[in-house]
C-alpha cells in the first residue's frame, strides 16, 4: 500500500513538474516570438536617430502601425516617424515650457495629441486644420490615442532629435 501511496505521490508531483515546465516553455516561445520584432523597432530607431530630419522625411516612413500596436499595449517612449492631418489646433500651453498643441489623425484613423515644445524650436507657422504635418518624435501612451513629443533638438543631447515638417518647412 505505501508504494501505492508513494507511486500516487511521484506522478503528481511529475504532472506538476511537466505542467510548469510547458508553461514556462510556452512562455519562452512567445518571448523569443516578440524579440525579433522589438529588436527590428529597436534597429530601426537606432538607425533613425543617426539620420538628419532631410534624410528621415526623404524616405517617407509611416511608423502609423506601430503607433497603433504602442496604443493597443499601452506602450511609452517609442521613437515614430509619421504623418497626419490636422484635426484641431489648440490653444498653446504656456505653463512651465511652452508647447504649441494640435491633434492629429493617422492614415489608420487614430489621433494622437502633438505637443511641440516652443521654447526649444520654432512655432509651426500658419498652422490650420485640414493640413498635413509629417513628424519624427517620441509616442507615449494616453487613453485617447497617445501624445507625440521631443519634435525638437535636445540640447543637452541625452535623447533623439525631433521635428516637424509643415508646408515644406522642417522645425526643430
Amino acid at each position: 500500500m505505501a508504494n501505492k501511496t508513494h507511486l500516487g505521490i511521484g506522478a503528481v508531483i511529475a504532472l506538476l513538474a511537466a505542467a510548469y515546465l510547458g508553461i514556462d516553455l510556452q512562455q519562452g516561445q512567445i518571448e523569443q516570438a516578440a524579440q525579433p520584432q522589438a529588436s527590428a523597432l529597436s534597429r530601426q530607431n537606432t538607425a533613425a536617430d543617426a539620420s538628419s530630419p532631410e534624410q528621415l522625411s526623404g524616405r517617407h516612413q509611416d511608423h502609423a502601425a506601430e503607433i497603433a500596436a504602442a496604443f493597443a499595449q499601452q506602450q511609452s517612449n517609442i521613437q515614430v516617424q509619421a504623418s497626419g492631418q490636422v484635426k484641431a489646433v489648440l490653444r498653446d500651453d504656456n505653463q512651465g515650457s511652452r508647447h504649441q498643441k494640435f491633434i492629429l489623425k493617422l492614415r489608420n484613423g487614430q489621433t494622437v495629441l502633438l505637443v511641440h515644445n516652443i521654447d526649444l524650436a520654432p512655432r509651426v507657422e500658419n498652422l490650420q486644420k485640414g493640413d498635413t504635418v509629417e513628424f519624427y518624435g517620441e509616442y507615449e501612451y494616453s487613453e485617447r490615442g497617445g501624445v507625440i513629443h521631443w519634435t525638437h533638438h535636445d540640447p543637452q543631447q541625452r535623447h533623439a532629435d525631433g521635428w516637424l515638417k509643415h508646408n515644406g518647412k522642417i522645425y526643430q
